[in-house]
C-alpha cells in the first residue's frame, strides 16, 4: 500500500465575515471539464478548494490501494448486493470515459492537483460512498433491482445470455409448480419408495426430480429465452455518435437526464442526487460561515440542488437525516415468506415432537430423526456442491453446506453469507476489483466462454457467484424438501396425511396434558 496522501492543510479565511461559494458544474469524463476546473481555480485562487469525493475515493484517486473487504461485513446482508449496483454505476461511467478517451474523475484529479500546485487547501464535502450505495440500493424496488441485473446480464453477455437467463429462471418456477401440481413426470409417482435401502430411495426419487426439473426449464427457456433474445438482439443499442461531451454540462441535457433517472427509480435519484445535493450544501454552507471562499468541483447534474440550498440554508434537511444507514421500510414480500416458511418449519417440527413425547401411535423417534436428517443432508449438499461449482474452496463449500440446514428457515440468515466469510480468509477483496471487471467487459470481442473465465479470475467476481450459488444451493434444497422427500419418508406413517394426523394428534395431546397441568 502506498503512503496516505495527504491533503494541502486549509489556510486561514482571507476575508471578514461570511466567506464565498461558486459552484462549478463539471462533467466527469470532459476534457473541456477538466481545462475549465484547472482555469477557475487559478483565475479565482480561492482559499479552499471543495471536491465531490470522499476520503476512500480520494485516496484511490490519488493512487492509494483501496481498503479491503472486511469478512464480517459480508454477514451484514446486503454488501453483495451493494457492490453490484456500485459496479453497475461505475461501468456506465467508464464507459463515457472510454468513449470521449478520458479518465472518470479526471475533473476532481485536476481540481485536486491545481490546488496543490498553488498550495491551495482541499476540502472533501462529498458522503462516504459505502453509504451512499447503501442507501441506494435499499431505496430500490423489487422490479428496479431486476431491471440492474439485467443490465449487468447484457453487459456481460447480450441478448442471448439475458434471454435465456430470464428463460430459465422462469422454467425453474415452472418446474417448481409441476412439482407441486403432481410430478415426477420421466418416470411413475412413487419412483424409489420400492428400494430396499431407504436413503438409496431417498436419493433416486432426488435424481428423478432434479431430471424433471432440468427437462421443464430447458422446455420453458427454449420456448421463452430464446425469443426473448431475439426480441433483444432487434432492440437499437448503438450509441449516438453525435453525442457532445460538452453537452454533458448543459443544465437542459443533464435535467433531462437525471429527470429520466427519477422515473426509472425515485428512491434512487433521492439518494444518488437529492441527499447527497443537501450533504455537500451542509459543508459548504459551514466553510461559508467560517469565512472561506471556496470554489466547489461537483457534477453538473448536482449543481442546481447545491446552489438552491446554498441561497436557502433554512431549507436544508437535518445533516442526521442524511447520514447512516437506511432501513428497507417497505414492505417485503421476500421476508414475509422468509418469516411463514420459518414459522411453519419450527411448527411441524415441534408437533411432531410432540407427537412422539404424548406416544402418538405411528410416531417415533426415529421417524423424526430421519426427517430432520434428509433436512440436515440436503440443504447441506446442495448448497456446497454449488457453492463450489461456483469456484469457493472446500473450507468455504463446506461452512455453507454446514449451516445450509439452519440458514433455510431464518430469512435473516443465508447460507452464501458464511461461506463468502470463510473464503475472504484465502482471498482480497476491494472496490478496485470493480475496474477489473470494467476492463473485461469493456472487450466486445471476447466470446462468452472466454469472457467468463477472464470474470471469474477477479475476487468481487467470483466471491459474488459463490455467495449467489450457496444461497440458490439453499432454497432449491428447501423446496426439494418441501415437495419430494417429506412426501416419500410420509409413506411409513399414511403419506402426507399421515403426517398432518401425527401433527394435529401431537397437538391436541399436548394441549390436554398442559390443560391437566393448570387445572
Amino acid at each position: 500500500m502506498t503512503d496516505r496522501a495527504e491533503m494541502p492543510s486549509p489556510a486561514e479565511p482571507s476575508g471578514e465575515g461570511a466567506g464565498e461559494v461558486t459552484v462549478l458544474g463539471t462533467a466527469h469524463v470532459s476534457h473541456d471539464s477538466v481545462e475549465e476546473v484547472e482555469r477557475t481555480i487559478e483565475e479565482r485562487r480561492p482559499d479552499l478548494v471543495a471536491v465531490e469525493l470522499d476520503d476512500g475515493r480520494y485516496r484511490q484517486l490519488k493512487g492509494e490501494t483501496p481498503d479491503d473487504l472486511d469478512p464480517s461485513d459480508l454477514l451484514g446482508g446486503n454488501t453483495i448486493y451493494q457492490f453490484l449496483a456500485y459496479w453497475l454505476l461505475s461501468y456506465v461511467q467508464t464507459r463515457l470515459g472510454d468513449r470521449f478517451d478520458i479518465t472518470p474523475g479526471a475533473d476532481m484529479l485536476a481540481a485536486v492537483e491545481t490546488a496543490e500546485e498553488l498550495g491551495i487547501g482541499v476540502a472533501l464535502v462529498d458522503r462516504d460512498i459505502q453509504t451512499t450505495i447503501q442507501r441506494f440500493w435499499q431505496r430500490l424496488r423489487f422490479r428496479e433491482k431486476l431491471q440492474m441485473f439485467g443490465s449487468l446480464l447484457m453487459v456481460m453477455g447480450g441478448p442471448m445470455t439475458v434471454g435465456l437467463t430470464v428463460g430459465y429462471f422462469l422454467g425453474g418456477f415452472a418446474a417448481l409448480a409441476a412439482e407441486i401440481v403432481g410430478g415426477p413426470y420421466l418416470l411413475p409417482a412413487g419412483v424409489g419408495t420400492g428400494v430396499g435401502v431407504p436413503l438409496l430411495g431417498a436419493v433416486v426419487a432426488l435424481l428423478v426430480t432434479l431430471i424433471d426439473g432440468l427437462l421443464i426449464a430447458t422446455v420453458v427457456a427454449t420456448f421463452v429465452g430464446v425469443p426473448l433474445a431475439v426480441l433483444l438482439g432487434r432492440v437499437d443499442v448503438e450509441e449516438d455518435e453525435e453525442l457532445d461531451p460538452g453537452d454533458l454540462t448543459d443544465a437542459d441535457v443533464v435535467t433531462a437526464m437525471m429527470e429520466e433517472f427519477r422515473r426509472f427509480s425515485p428512491g434512487g435519484a433521492e439518494a444518488l442526487i437529492d441527499e447527497r445535493d443537501a450533504f455537500i450544501a451542509h459543508r459548504l454552507v459551514a466553510l461559508r460561515e467560517q469565512g472561506y471562499d471556496v470554489v466547489a468541483v461537483v457534477g453538473a447534474g448536482h449543481r442546481e440542488g447545491i446552489e438552491r440550498y446554498l441561497a436557502d440554508p433554512a431549507s436544508l434537511p437535518p445533516m442526521e437525516s442524511l447520514v447512516g444507514e437506511q432501513s428497507g421500510g417497505r414492505f417485503s414480500l421476500y421476508k414475509a415468506f422468509g418469516y411463514l416458511f420459518t414459522l411453519g418449519f419450527l411448527v411441524f417440527f415441534l408437533l411432531l415432537a410432540m407427537a412422539v413425547a404424548t406416544g402418538v401411535p405411528g410416531a417415533s423417534s426415529g421417524f423424526l430423526l430421519r426427517l430432520f436428517g434428509a433436512w440436515f443432508l440436503i440443504n447441506g449438499v446442495i448448497a456446497a456442491a454449488l457453492a463450489k461449482i461456483a469456484g469457493a474452496r472446500w473450507p468455504s463449500a463446506t461452512v455453507g453446506g454446514a449451516v445450509a440446514w439452519l440458514t433455510s428457515v431464518n430469512p435473516l440468515l443465508a447460507p452464501g453469507w458464511f461461506a463468502g466469510y470463510v473464503e475472504l480468509r484465502y482471498t482480497t477483496v476491494n472496490v478496485a476489483d470493480i475496474s477489473k471487471l470494467n476492463d473485461i467487459l469493456s472487450d466486445e470481442e471476447a466470446p462468452i466462454g472466454e469472457l467468463l473465465a477472464r470474470l471469474r479470475a477477479v475476487p468481487l467476481f467470483r466471491l459474488i457467484v459463490i455467495v449467489a450459488f450457496t444461497n440458490i444451493g439453499s432454497f432449491v434444497a428447501s423446496m426439494l424438501f418441501g415437495f419430494v422427500l417429506l412426501p416419500y419418508f410420509s409413506g411409513e406413517v399414511g403419506g402426507v396425511d399421515g403426517i398432518a394426523r401425527l401433527m394435529i394428534q401431537g397437538a391436541e395431546n399436548s394441549a390436554s396434558l398442559i390443560w391437566r397441568a393448570i387445572t
